[in-house]
């Protein structure tokens, strides 16, 4: 790539500049850095970037996989997962079909492989917009978890339908039979090969105690796990979410304070850069797309981009509403109709299915001898745009149209933990009491601490009465929060008058930022 330097240096200004807007303004970063990534490819003096399919399926998609999978909620994904896994799959190929058929009868000659390539190009979602307007509605968290969920598997159900379509491109056999043994082979062996990187990695990180290492093997994890899968014919998507999950479970056990800390500051300023610049980078392909299509009608592309963009949506909305009610025909079991959930609901996860950058990926990494490659690339474009851009912006004010119920489960769960916690410390604290190395004044100073804390705890899930517990506590952390800037700030004028080092202040800062983030105020 020519003009690295100015590609850098503008795709990480354009990232802090538009993600900066996107908060003032209130709207989805992914939604204004594609806008702004669309602006800034037809501005003069811009380097020509063109997206290597090879970056995103290799470089960025197994950190951003493996780092969704650690963090998903196991308990909901497993309450759900009859939902999740007909989304993932079927509708992927329901909507591969839906797309395969109107582009065959919207362009003329062209040959169904390509037609159904279209298809599985389109068809995995990108939760990433969605997931944070929901987020900000403080909807209920199952929705937020289904269609994260879909998206940790959909990519490897699209990518196997892409792969087959890509054979029928260059003259191979096509065999339903085959692409339904392939489908199961290339899950079954992601998973195995996720499962084997992930022991061979906890059983790494449980001898090590050196934070810096330990990093850059969870760095690590994705690749180990996505490049051996998909080397060998297997689904490296599913391998990434294997080993996501599987670490993501055993990670209480196998890090330190210092690493989790550390890991978990890492782990979210990455994933924001590589989505971030993923989304920049769509928005730059568009000038190099058009230039492609120079011979084709404004007025046909227009058209046909459309109608692909409505069928993709219509899919999604027709499955997600007409679906639930034949399960609740042929499922009439307890369990089953309590997790019946409503219209309202729904609708929203219909219109939530915006697509992202393994889209474009896929398209631009059609072979070049491909009929209609630079149609199918536009077309790839329009309908990540139109769901993206056009759904994103119009979900908050469906949310509040429908207005959907609040979701307060998750407070309340950590209400329950910290009481927990809480109870667990006094019983602790009862025991350390009678070993000869503690004092008993700071045995009574803990109890009463922790005491305090279970009482203020109760009064809050309405166990006992308020008797101005939440007021003194306020109170008190903020005290302390003015002792620690205090604190801070004679530190600083330390460094300052070269009293001390800056590593010095650096090792007393962050100790008094831990501190602070104990704070709930």
């Amino acid at each position: 790539m020519e003009h690295i330097e100015a590609v850098i240096i503008s795709l990480l200004v354009a990232v802090a500049f538009l993600s900066a807007l996107a908060t003032r303004i209130g709207i989805p970063y992914p939604i204004l850095l594609v806008v702004g990534g669309l602006a800034l490819g037809f501005a003069p003096g811009i380097p020509d970037v063109r997206l290597d399919p090879d970056l995103v399926l290799v470089v960025f998609l197994p950190p951003l996989l493996y780092s969704a999978a650690f963090f998903a909620n196991l308990r909901e994904l497993r309450y759900d997962a009859r939902t999740i896994t007909l989304t993932s799959t079927v509708l992927v190929v329901a909507t591969a079909t839906a797309v395969a058929v109107a582009i065959h009868a919207l362009v003329e000659d062209l040959p169904w492989a390509v037609a159904f390539a279209l298809g599985a190009i389109v068809a995995p979602t990108d939760p990433v917009a969605a997931t944070q307007i929901l987020r900000r509605f403080d909807v209920p968290r199952r929705l937020v978890n289904t269609i994260e969920g879909e998206a940790l598997i959909n990519d490897a159900s699209a990518l196997v339908l892409y792969r087959i379509a890509v054979v029928a491109i260059g003259g191979g056999a096509f065999s339903l039979m085959d692409a339904g043994l392939r489908f199961v082979g290339s899950a079954a062996g992601g998973v195995a090969i996720g499962l084997v990187v992930a022991i061979v990695i906890r059983e790494l990180r449980s001898r090590l105690d050196d934070p810096p290492v330990e990093i850059t093997l969870s760095l690590l994890s994705g690749y180990a796990a996505y490049i051996p899968a998909d080397a060998v014919g297997a689904s490296g998507v599913v391998a990434a979410v294997t080993t996501g999950i599987a670490i993501g479970w055993w990670a209480p056990g196998m890090a330190s304070p210092a690493v989790r800390q550390q890991g978990f500051a890492l782990w979210s300023l990455l994933t924001f850069l590589l989505n971030a610049i993923l989304f920049v980078l769509i928005g730059l392909q568009l000038p190099a797309i058009l230039d492609s299509l120079g011979g084709e009608s404004p007025w046909f592309l227009l058209e046909t981009a459309a109608a692909v963009s409505a069928v993709v949506i219509a899919t999604r909305i027709i499955w997600t509403m007409a679906t639930p009610y034949v399960f609740r025909a042929l499922d009439r079991r307890p369990s089953q109709v309590a997790r019946r959930v409503g219209w309202r609901s729904r609708l929203v996860s219909a219109w939530s299915g915006m697509r992202g950058a393994v889209s474009l990926a896929a398209a631009l990494a059609l072979p070049a001898s491909t009929p209609q490659r630079d149609l199918i690339i536009f077309l790839t474009f329009a309908v990540i745009f139109a769901t993206l851009v056009v759904q994103g912006l119009t979900l908050p004010a469906l949310i509040r149209a429908l207005r959907l119920e609040t979701d307060d489960g998750e407070a309340v769960e950590e209400l329950r933990a910290r009481l927990a916690a809480t109870q667990a410390a006094l019983v602790r604290i009862e025991e350390l009491g009678g070993e000869e190395w503690t004092r008993d004044d700071t045995i009574e100073r803990m109890t009463a601490l922790y005491d305090y804390r279970r009482r203020r705890l109760k009064a809050r899930a309405g166990k006992i009465e308020d008797d101005g517990y939440e007021d003194r506590s306020e109170a008190y952390q903020r005290i302390v929060r003015e002792v620690l800037e205090a604190q801070r700030t004679a530190v600083v004028a330390l460094r300052n008058d070269g009293t001390i080092s800056n590593d010095v202040m650096h090792r007393l800062e962050r100790e008094l930022d831990l501190e602070d983030e104990r704070l709930e105020i």
